[in-house]
């Protein structure tokens, strides 16, 4: 596969997400990411927003399914998205509804392992239920209830493992500076995540052209 440069819109309204979009798209980004935050502050809104203003792009609805499989891709495909989250630590039931509803829906089912304990497993699991691809992801809980001194894990811990375990794509998202992001594909992990803290709404009102630069010059890493 391609490599692909997806921009995580972790923000809580849409005309901030508009605004950051606007800008990725202009830098050269492939993948629009409706972010938990948005989803959760303005729902299916959200996506459909983006939909409307980004029409051939593809949009990545984190809904992060733990149940109801199939009217959570239901609901977000018929907003506009064209990728949506479910999560490893759901029921199989759920994961094979996910899966049966995008087929039906012709969108794509991205299986995530955050607070797996066994994350390779999870992503074994995630491919033999039909998902398309896999998030290997840790946590923003995961890595910041940790006790003073204890380091944190990395996505880069066990990426290779997990590549190795399946044959689906790969992206890894969690804690990862920009340089460690642009590196995921040396990992066999194409579809680089940009997400905190380049997408704060705090940057994000101070500083939208050094935004656009650092993201022209991720699309261009990664692209090469």
């Amino acid at each position: 596969m391609q490599t692909i440069v997806q921009v995580s819109l972790d923000l809580r309204s849409i005309p901030e997400a508009l605004a950051l979009a606007h800008i990725a798209v202009a830098a050269g980004v492939d993948w629009l990411e409706a972010g938990t935050p948005l989803i959760l502050s303005e729902g299916r809104h959200g996506v459909s927003a983006l939909r409307d203003a980004f029409p051939t792009h593809p949009v990545v609805a984190d809904l992060k399914v733990m149940d109801g499989g199939r009217s959570g891709v239901e609901m977000m495909a018929q907003a506009g998205a064209t990728h949506i989250v479910v999560m490893a630590r759901a029921h199989p039931e759920t994961i094979k509804a996910a899966v049966q509803a995008g087929r039906e829906q012709n969108v794509r089912i991205m299986g995530d392992t955050l607070a797996s304990p066994d994350k390779v497993a999870a992503a074994r699991l995630l491919e033999e239920l039909g998902c398309d691809y896999v998030v290997h992801h840790i946590g923003f809980d995961e890595r910041n209830g940790l006790a003073a001194g204890q380091p944190a894990p990395s996505p880069l811990d066990e990426l290779q493992q997990v590549v190795q375990a399946v044959k689906i794509p790969v992206q890894a998202v969690g804690g990862l500076s920009i340089d460690q992001a642009v590196r995921t594909p040396e990992y066999g992990a194409p579809l680089v995540v940009i997400g905190a803290p380049l997408v704060s709404a705090s940057a994000l009102k101070s500083s939208p052209a050094e935004i656009e630069r650092v993201l022209r010059t991720v699309c261009q890493q990664v692209h090469a």
